[in-house]
């Protein structure tokens, strides 16, 4: 049996999803006003969504809502009243990062299809068999994934797979990057991403010329097309919401044709033309293209380095073409019709399309007192279908008597029946029940005590008698160097150490030299959970389950499952990018045996605080408060672009426009890079906000920094949060974050 596959295309405009349809695509996906990741696209406000909506199920297509941003705590009540008239309209599904989104919507509107966006970073079928547990219909897993990773998920999760085939590909895995946040306050997860890693960056010596380092070439897949459908992916998504009509149409066009030789003729028959690969660089050309993850992990290969080509004159011809085709193009679909016109009786016509049927009545047929009214004049007139969404296919006329009817009335009559054929179309896809409207802040709230106000977070651990409740200095550690001076800290209650920087053979060594100085010892699991990740965890799983660990700190909700799956139960931590934003995303997070949730990296003080009052886990919230913040988690490796793997890890640096050195450190155990803010977030001085917070624990987190250096960190926060000491000149360059800006 031939596989069913769905050709979905960007809109980010009408004009694009008109000229998507015209050029042959199953499905669209597009944004509206609010709640899109594409906050720059000339998103439709409300009618011209439902208008589209409608267009879409009138040409056989479906229509797919971007509502894939990490949405604030103060947002959330608009969320329903957006949703609620494209949900009426008969919207096909919501596409979805914020897991609080997601808990609405299931909530709210149970029967509306929800798809997992690939910004939910979904590396495995564990998760996505736990996202269609919860009810998610669709997962659109991670870029970075082979087709034998691909294959797994469907066969494991049988759930269905969306992927991308064409366009633009991101340094950095989906929903892990904070680059452009950082710089500038402008949020990948919030739809706003300024693609800083578009700009020029340096590595290596002084002197040497900035290149495209972090500048991805433009996915195209048409080679591979039928593996990737054979891996088991049902959609096959284009990227280019930001893109032109004339783009989208010629996309869709070329894939729509490969697409369907390859279903129509198989492997046997399927071949690629040079001059179709051509015309979609002629399209849009950033440097080549690449075949992207689907058959290799990373590669030089895959990075523009040299720029964007020089600019070369458009091909006038084809852009004409495309105008003529599918942009300009009006779309109308066949009908069947039968016009009946009997003296002396109303005038009715049938119509037959769209798998549905209507009837119309129209004027009472005169008596001609001059010429009667012949067949082909009833014909023609008939047949002028204008600017409705039709054209007859086939119509029949039957005339009886001597029978006159004005031309206003066949118009009339034709206009009427037209409309009934269409709204019988629509009906179908029309929701007549009516959810129930939001209520208020603590509606999906998990516990009783959900609600602002209520702290659920026990005494902190560590505070002094007479001092009263104090949050608990909890430290994280990437490499072992700096373990002794945490360990012997009076006032850290928690080292945290990370498996990408201590090997699993010395992870009962680090529990014994922690427990030993009185302190708690949590293992940090990698930012991705993948096939070589699942592989060393089996390995060492009884290293994991023996070595004695109080918590372990979680990056991937991957993980959670796959730890369930063996039977490791040690106390969870949520890190902060598992996006808590809103309270119910804190709630769907704060699963049995999470501890904590670990407060968001792009909200400002007075958010934080907003965000804190609710419960999270079962001892409330952490808080990060130094450290060199992580602006990407990336597949690619800095030293195979610039160089020659090592295969080992270590810390490199690259240097952007403004002369700032960002650190790279490579996570070779598990095959990633993770480049790093150039500054390391400093909230000294800031203890009277922290405080408001009421977060459980403090987190400092240490990423490259000497042991002298953590020393120095540690007694100049402990001396400014719990003794009372003015905070020292410790940094020559430090930032806030998002502790004060935020994003928009």
């Amino acid at each position: 049996m031939k596989p069913r596959v769905e050709l979905l295309a960007p809109a980010g405009s009408v004009e694009s999803m008109v000229a998507a349809i015209n050029a042959g695509a199953d499905a669209v996906y597009m944004g509206g006003s609010r709640f899109g990741a594409r906050a720059y696209a000339d998103n439709p406000e409300e009618d011209s969504l439902l208008w589209a909506i409608d267009y879409a199920h009138l040409h056989g297509c479906k229509l797919y809502l971007t509502a894939n941003t990490l949405v604030k705590e103060g947002e959330l009540g608009q969320l329903f009243d957006f949703l609620l008239p494209y949900y009426r309209q008969g919207l096909d599904a919501a596409i979805v990062q914020d897991m609080g989104v997601f808990a609405l919507i299931r909530e709210k509107f149970p029967d509306l299809p929800v798809h997992a966006s690939t910004q939910m970073t979904v590396t495995g079928y564990r998760l996505a068999k736990k996202l269609k547990a919860m009810g998610a219909t669709r997962v659109v897993p991670a870029r970075e994934l082979s087709l034998k990773e691909i294959a797994r998920i469907r066969q494991q999760a049988d759930i269905e797979i969306e992927t991308f085939v064409h366009g633009a590909l991101c340094y950095c895995y989906s929903g892990q990057c904070l680059l452009s946040s950082l710089i500038g306050g402008r949020s990948g997860n919030r739809g706003r991403c300024a693609q800083p890693c578009r700009l020029p960056y340096g590595a290596g010596g002084a002197g040497q010329k900035p290149t495209g380092l972090l500048s991805m070439k433009d996915l195209c897949t048409l080679d591979i097309l039928p593996d990737i459908v054979e891996s088991g992916v049902y959609s096959l998504k284009i990227e280019g919401r930001m893109k032109s009509p004339r783009y989208t149409a010629g996309v869709v066009s070329i894939y729509r044709k490969y697409l369907n030789l390859y279903l129509e003729k198989g492997r046997g028959g399927y071949h690629v033309l040079a001059r179709d690969r051509d015309m979609l660089l002629k399209l849009f050309d950033r440097g080549g293209f690449t075949q992207g993850y689907y058959q290799k992990h990373n590669g030089r290969d895959m990075v523009v380095l040299g720029g964007k080509p020089s600019f070369r004159e458009a091909d006038q011809a084809l852009l004409e073409r495309l105008d003529q085709e599918y942009v300009d193009r009006k779309k109308q679909e066949p009908i069947n019709g039968k016009l009946a016109v009997r003296e002396g009786e109303p005038a009715s016509l049938w119509l037959e399309g769209g798998g549905t049927q209507a009837t119309a009545f129209g004027d009472l047929v005169q008596t001609a007192k001059n010429q009667p009214m012949t067949g082909e004049k009833l014909f023609r007139q008939l047949n002028k279908t204008g600017n409705s969404p039709f054209y007859f296919r086939q119509l029949e006329t039957e005339l009886s008597g001597n029978c006159f009817l004005p031309v206003q009335s066949l118009n009339q009559l034709r206009r009427r029946g037209m409309e009934q054929l269409e709204q019988s179309i629509l009906m179908p896809y029309r929701r007549r029940c009516l959810p129930v409207p939001q209520e208020g802040p603590s509606l999906f709230s998990s516990t009783k005590e959900g609600r602002p106000g209520v702290r659920n977070a026990p005494g902190r651990a560590g505070a002094k008698e007479g001092e009263g409740e104090r949050p608990r200095f909890h430290v994280s550690l990437e490499g072992p160097e700096g373990l002794e001076a945490v360990a012997l800290h009076p006032d850290v209650a928690l080292a945290c150490i990370d498996s990408c920087g201590f090997p699993a053979e010395k992870w009962g060594w680090a529990v014994r030299a922690c427990h030993k100085a009185g302190k708690k010892c949590a293992l940090a699991l990698p930012y991705i959970f993948r096939t070589k990740a699942e592989q060393y965890f089996l390995d060492h799983l009884t290293c994991l389950k023996d070595a004695g660990f109080d918590e372990l700190l979680l990056r991937s909700l991957e993980e959670g499952e796959f730890l369930r799956e063996h039977g490791v139960e040690v106390p969870w931590v949520l890190d902060a990018n598992l996006y808590a934003m809103n309270h119910l995303a804190a709630s769907a997070l704060s699963d049995k045996g999470v501890l904590r949730l670990t407060l968001p990296l792009e909200l400002n003080a007075r958010e934080l605080a907003e965000l804190s009052l609710w419960p999270a886990g079962s001892q409330g919230w952490e808080a990060v408060v130094y450290g060199y913040l992580p602006a990407m988690v990336t597949a690619q490796c800095i030293q195979r672009t610039t160089g020659k793997c090592t295969e080992g890890p270590g810390v490199l640096y690259i240097t952007d426009r403004a002369k700032k050195r960002l650190p790279v450190k490579k996570h070779c155990r598990f095959c990633y890079n993770i480049i790093y803010n150039p500054e390391p977030l400093s909230l000294l001085g800031q203890g009277h906000l922290v405080e408001k917070l009421e977060a459980a624990a403090l987190r400092l987190q240490f990423t490259i920094e000497t042991p002298q250096q953590i020393q120095a960190v540690l007694d100049a926060y402990a001396g400014c949060f719990y003794h009372g000491k003015e905070a020292p000149d410790l940094f020559a360059a430090f930032t806030r974050g998002h502790w004060k800006r935020g994003v928009e």
